[in-house]
C-alpha cells in the first residue's frame, strides 16, 4: 500500500515565514494558482480541519471524499502564532524556546513531543484500517509538522524531525508492507512529490540548489 503524506499549498504566512500553527490561514491567491490536480484519484483524503489543507485537497483531489481528522491540525505555537522570527528576535520567551531546540512548550501552546504523539496516534489507526481492508493507497493532506512527526517516527531511511518538512503542495510517498509494518512499524520512502505547475517546481528546485551550493 502506498501512503501519501502531503502538505497544504502556499499561504501569505508561508511567504512571510510566520508561525501559522492552529490559525486558520487560507491559501493565498498565488498559492491557489500554483496548484494542479494530482495524478492519483483516491476515494478518500484524510485532511486537517484547517482551511489551507482542505482547500488544497479540493484542487488536488476534486472527486475525493474529505475525512476530517482533528488531530491532523498543525502544532499550536501559542503566543508565537502570527509572528516571524525577525519580529521575535528580542523576545525572551522565544529566545528561551529556541534555546531548548524548540523542544519545550510554546507559551500558550504545545510541546513538540505532545504534538508528535497527537499526530502519530491519529495516523496509526488509519494505516491499520487501510491495510486490513486491502486498500491500495492512503492519502493525508495536512501540514509540515505532521509530515515531520510521522516521517521521523516511522520512515526509512531514518532522519531527524526537521529534515522532513516537505514543500507546499508536496511531500512523501511511502510503501507500507503489512508484514514489516506489523513487525516494526516502519515505512519505506519511495518517492517525493509536489503538485504545482511545472515552472513553479523548477523555480523552487533551483532555489534549493543555490542554498545547498
Amino acid at each position: 500500500m502506498k501512503i501519501y503524506l502531503l502538505r497544504h499549498g502556499q499561504t501569505t504566512y508561508n511567504v512571510e515565514k510566520r508561525y501559522q500553527g492552529t490559525l486558520d490561514i487560507p491559501l493565498s491567491e498565488e498559492g491557489r494558482a500554483q496548484l494542479v490536480r494530482a495524478d492519483i484519484s483516491p476515494k478518500k483524503v484524510y485532511v486537517s480541519p484547517l482551511i489551507r489543507a482542505r482547500s488544497t485537497a479540493d484542487i488536488l483531489f476534486p472527486e475525493a471524499e474529505q475525512v476530517v481528522i482533528d488531530d491532523f491540525r498543525e502544532m499550536c505555537f501559542g503566543i508565537f502564532q502570527g509572528r516571524n522570527y525577525i519580529e521575535m528576535e528580542r523576545d525572551p520567551e522565544y529566545i528561551a524556546w529556541v534555546g531548548e531546540y524548540c523542544e519545550g512548550r510554546c507559551p500558550g501552546g504545545e510541546r513538540k513531543a505532545e504534538f508528535c504523539d497527537r499526530t502519530c496516534n491519529a495516523f496509526v489507526p488509519l494505516v491499520e484500517e487501510a491495510l486490513e481492508n486491502g486498500e491500495e493507497m492512503l492519502v493525508m493532506m495536512a501540514h509540515g509538522g505532521n509530515q515531520m512527526a510521522i516521517m521521523e517516527r516511522y520512515a526509512l531511511p531514518r532522519h531527524d524531525y526537521y529534515h522532513w518538512c516537505g514543500p507546499n503542495a508536496g511531500g512523501y510517498v511511502l510503501e507500507a508492507d503489512p508484514d514489516i509494518w506489523h513487525r516494526d512499524h516502519t515505512l519505506q520512502l519511495i518517492e517525493e512529490v509536489q503538485y504545482v505547475r511545472k515552472e513553479e517546481q523548477e523555480a523552487e528546485e533551483g532555489e534549493k540548489g543555490r542554498k545547498e551550493a
